[in-house]
């Protein structure tokens, strides 16, 4: 059987039932899991057996949804997790320890930010962040001896501009680090970052993954590519491990070092795992995401062109705008569809944009993005109010910036919603 295609994988992937079990993936709401041999559990607690021992570390609904996922996304492994914010911290944890460093694009996420500017500091991370059009020799100069990473968005929250991930990786594994790219916006339907040189990457299953804002989740996805035994800056993970009788995790696991390790050291010990009932429900989500992603592209490609031509609009910005400056970027990257995120001043500031906001009728004011609703809200004064307005420049949000995530309804009634609030 040759290799299924995207919109197959989302509703196949994952979950095999054998003979006469639940065609349906079911939910394992069990905590524990029963043994009949004594020798079996200590196997298990060694790394020497396969299997569930705790649902802290793992549970058949969720390894089901996270098997899914890497198939998506071409990996040997992912690993799910409370809260994109735990897959992010757990993604650089497993390679990063105290008085290192890592390279970060200066666009990303608000929550994001904070955390490399505020609980990495405090954990003896340092991060530097660098805009990523800058040219080699800028990005390069930020590379220091004690670099593990760089990491990246495929598609820059809120600013929505493009990663070029091809470049970028190139520049990491010219140092011998490998480049973590967050695809939240672009989902393994729009891009997948491993075919351009990415090495691991991360999502908040709370967007568009599960995309009908029922359930917090995150996942990390190992492409089993990077070479962590040549680059010799990784013995956290080619040196033994006390914690499991002096394992080595590239010797025992090959190619799914760095995900088994994130597992079985980084969410056992910090415990940020995501429900079996949330990994359900997250997975039904997947099934259509081939069909929602295609309609959030198409809706908002519309939604751009309205604003971008109505008077009361001072600029846009969505990828697949020609007049965007990620426009070569995302026909590169994103040629199925650039997502569902636009970015875009209302004339008159801060105060008109408020009043858009508060004139709308079926879009909603929220703070999330990313599910079948369309939804808005102002970054500066809400997601990323924790920011200097300095850093908020630098991450690209400007004072007027309104972001707006582009719902599957029907168009027309979009448009409509969005003059009318223009107007007013």
């Amino acid at each position: 059987m040759k290799k299924y295609a995207r919109e197959t994988q989302c509703i196949q992937s994952g979950y095999k039932p054998k003979n006469g079990e639940p065609r349906i993936l079911p939910i394992f709401q069990s905590t524990t899991y029963k043994y009949d041999d004594a020798d079996e559990v200590g196997k298990l607690f060694d790394l020497e057996a396969a299997g569930h021992m705790y649902s802290r570390i793992s549970n058949p609904t969720v390894e089901a949804f996270e098997n899914k996922i890497a198939e998506m996304e071409g990996g040997v492994g992912a690993l799910a997790t409370s809260s994109g914010q735990a897959a992010t911290l757990i993604s650089v944890l497993t390679i990063c320890n105290a008085g290192e460093h890592l390279l970060a694009m200066s666009n990303l996420y608000g929550g994001t930010f904070t955390l490399f500017t505020s609980t990495l500091k405090k954990m003896g991370i340092e991060v530097t962040f660098v805009d990523h059009r800058a040219d080699e020799k800028e990005i390069q100069s930020q590379i220091k001896l004690n670099t593990k990473l760089i990491f990246g968005e495929t598609i820059g929250n809120p600013g929505v501009d493009v990663l070029d991930i091809e470049r970028i990786a190139k520049i990491a594994h010219d140092n011998k680090i490998p480049l973590v790219v967050d695809n939240t916006f672009a989902t393994p339907y729009l891009c997948r970052p491993f075919e351009f040189g990415a090495d691991i990457i991360t999502h908040s299953t709370t967007k568009y993954i599960d995309g009908h804002a029922t359930s917090v989740g995150g996942i990390i996805v190992d492409s089993g590519k990077f070479d962590w035994k040549s680059s010799k800056k990784f013995p956290h993970l080619t040196q033994a491990d006390p914690s499991y009788h002096g394992i080595s995790y590239t010797e025992k696991f090959g190619e799914a070092a760095y995900i088994t390790k994130a597992r079985v050291a980084f969410l056992r010990d910090m415990g940020s795992t995501m429900s079996p009932f949330n990994a359900f429900l997250t997975n039904l989500g997947v099934e259509t995401l081939a069909l929602r992603m295609q309609r959030h592209s198409s809706n908002a490609l519309a939604a751009a062109k309205f604003l971008e031509n109505h008077p009361n609009v001072s600029w846009v910005n969505y990828p697949l705008l020609e007049s965007s400056q990620s426009y070569e970027l995302a026909k590169k990257y994103l040629s199925e569809g650039a997502s569902g995120i636009i970015s875009f001043g209302v004339k008159g500031g801060v105060e008109s944009g408020k009043k858009f906001i508060n004139n709308l009728k079926l879009a909603s004011l929220v703070v999330h993005v990313g599910d079948i609703r369309t939804h808005v809200l102002h970054p500066a004064s809400m997601t990323h109010r924790q920011l200097s307005q300095d850093q908020q420049l630098q991450a690209g949000i400007k004072p007027d910036m309104i972001r707006l995530s582009v719902g599957i309804e029907n168009i027309d009634d979009i448009l409509q919603d969005l003059d009318q609030a223009l107007k007013a």
